[in-house]
């Protein structure tokens, strides 16, 4: 008889060792996540991100007070604990013990304060500064009307960060935004603006810089000096420019790429049945509508201070949004589960009922018919049509829908369009200036589920309200919204500045986003959630 050997027999001790020890997935020295990031990130300065490119790798790269989960939930970040005082006023943070940048070194609550005296400072010009104003002297302090020490940020001991507001706010949602991670102001005073290169940038998060290659590539790697280092299973990451999204697709195909940044437009039921499961459709906190730059002709408003407001620039404006078919819009151009828009702040926000356009329940064909009339009154017609310019940033999605809004201001209006496409970078610097643009891709991805997040930019004359809208009503609702003594006082002010801002249309609302991926059957801990984030810190890859 055949003598046979067991596997304790023949490896002994080594096997008992690896029966015992717990299940976790494979990884090794070379795990690589492959990203699409869309376009280029136009800054990995945190302070001056406005992008969800830039925010992307920010967020692999940085840790604020507070962070978010795979979720999207609210958790301790570099602060092991918070607490609020009864006025809603005072909020302290206190700092997990022994926190460290990327380089190495101690990183105490000084630095943090430091830090967010350079995001305030005016030269430091920080796109996201506005949503802080609840933040004691922020706006001052951005408008240089007073020192950056008189910023509400005191760090009384190494490990306590304190907040001083002007009036109660829920602070914790914005110190997830890249405006309050920390800056290694060292490096910022050695390199100045080059200190966002790889071998300069100094972080904190679950990341550092490794390399980057300009419109190609950015690639991360395991930060061992981050606090939860040993929970982080992926060793680097590479967020591949994708402007083109059927290139991206392609490149998923090809297993190229573990996540896609978007989906192109195409059937659903032919992509369904292509990639199953990995395609991953959800909602998303977010907003599309085209912008009217209100400070040049054809569309400057000569006076806009009334409730009507009803001039010429105004019914121009109106026909143009009017004549726009949001139904096939969603239905034939989008495709992946964007709903028709007729405001400015997308459902499924906590108490607050958005506004919509007077005529959102109108038929189409009324709406059109109504939109000829306006458009003869602002002065226009076939032996004297109305020629734009529409620009919108290169990108596949948004040259189809450019194309499709042209198509139809054409058919219903008679109005010559040239469509104009910028790199990322180029496009959002002449939209924030207001100097060239007339009609311009717009749109606004939640920074926190809050109305006041997506109606806040077009209340002051900032970076962020590039439609240069300047109406003292809508002001004056925002400021009742903020000293509101409820929450449901809070958002009726907030809803009736939304009501004026559509009124006045300032803006063309298309549509509501769904996020949408293409997500490799190889990543576990992918989830959906409102405000579409997914650190790699919370990722992990199969073999």
């Amino acid at each position: 008889m055949r003598r046979t050997t067991s596997a304790l027999q023949r490896y002994g001790p080594a096997l008992l060792l690896a029966l015992m020890a717990p299940a976790v997935p494979a990884q090794t020295a070379t795990t690589q996540l492959e990203r699409g990031n869309g376009p280029e990130p136009s800054t990995l300065d945190a302070h001056r991100c406005q992008e969800v490119a830039c925010g992307n790798v920010l967020r692999d790269l940085y840790e604020g007070l507070v962070t978010e989960d795979a979720h999207g939930r609210l958790v301790p970040g570099m602060a092991e604990r918070w607490s609020v005082s009864a006025d809603g006023r005072t909020w302290t943070f206190t700092l997990r013990e022994r926190l460290r940048w990327s380089n190495g070194e101690p990183l105490d609550a000084a630095q943090v304060r430091a830090s967010f005296r350079r995001a305030f400072a005016p030269a430091t010009a920080a796109p996201f500064g506005e949503l802080f104003d609840a933040l004691d002297n922020a706006q001052a302090v951005q408008a240089g009307k007073l020192p950056p020490e008189r910023l509400g940020v005191a760090a009384p001991d190494p490990r306590t960060v304190v907040f001083t507001l002007n009036r109660s706010a829920s602070l914790p949602a914005l110190l997830t935004l890249p405006i309050a991670f920390p800056v290694y102001l060292p490096a910022l005073e050695r390199y100045g603006a080059q200190h966002t290169q790889p071998g300069r940038l100094v972080s904190n998060g679950a990341y550092r810089l490794q390399a980057w290659t300009p419109q190609a590539n950015l690639q991360v790697e395991k930060n061992p000096n981050f606090h939860a280092a040993a929970a982080v299973a992926i060793e680097r990451v590479r967020y591949h420019v994708t402007e083109d999204a059927a290139a991206e697709l392609q490149r998923f195909a090809a297993g190229d790429l573990h996540i896609t940044e978007v989906v192109p437009p195409q059937p659903l039921p032919a992509l369904r049945k292509r990639f199953g499961e990995r395609l991953r459709l959800s909602p998303y906190l977010g907003a599309f509508w085209l912008g009217f730059n209100t400070t040049q002709a054809p569309f400057r408003d000569a006076a806009c201070a009334s409730a009507r407001c009803d001039d010429k620039a105004l019914a121009l404006r109106r026909a143009l949004s009017m004549a726009v078919d949001r139904d096939k819009l969603t239905r034939y151009v989008t495709g992946l589960g964007e709903t028709p828009a007729y405001g400015i702040v997308p459902p499924g926000i906590a108490g607050y009922t958005p506004a919509q356009t007077p005529w959102a329940k109108w038929p189409q064909a009324q709406r059109e018919a109504h939109a000829r009339a306006l458009y003869r009154y602002a002065g226009y017609g076939s032996e004297h049509p109305l020629t734009i310019e529409l620009r919108y940033n290169t990108s596949t999605p948004h040259r189809r829908l450019a194309l499709a809004v042209a198509a139809m201001w054409r058919q219903t209006l008679g109005v010559q369009v040239r469509l104009r496409n910028e790199e990322w970078k180029v496009f959002v610097q002449n939209r924030k200036q207001r100097a060239i643009t007339q009609v311009f891709r717009g749109g606004w991805i939640g920074d926190l589920p809050d109305a006041r997040n997506f109606l806040a930019a077009f209340g002051s004359d900032g970076p962020l309200n590039w439609m240069g809208y300047d109406d003292a009503g809508y002001r004056e609702r925002l400021a009742k919204a903020d000293a509101a003594h409820s929450q449901a006082a809070r958002d009726a002010w907030l809803r009736a500045a939304e009501q004026r801002l559509l009124n006045h249309n300032a803006a063309i609302p298309l549509y509501f986003y769904s996020s949408k991926h293409l997500v490799s059957e190889r990543v576990r801990g992918f989830h959906a959630n409102a405000l579409d984030r997914h650190a790699s810190r919370w990722l992990s890859l199969s073999p």
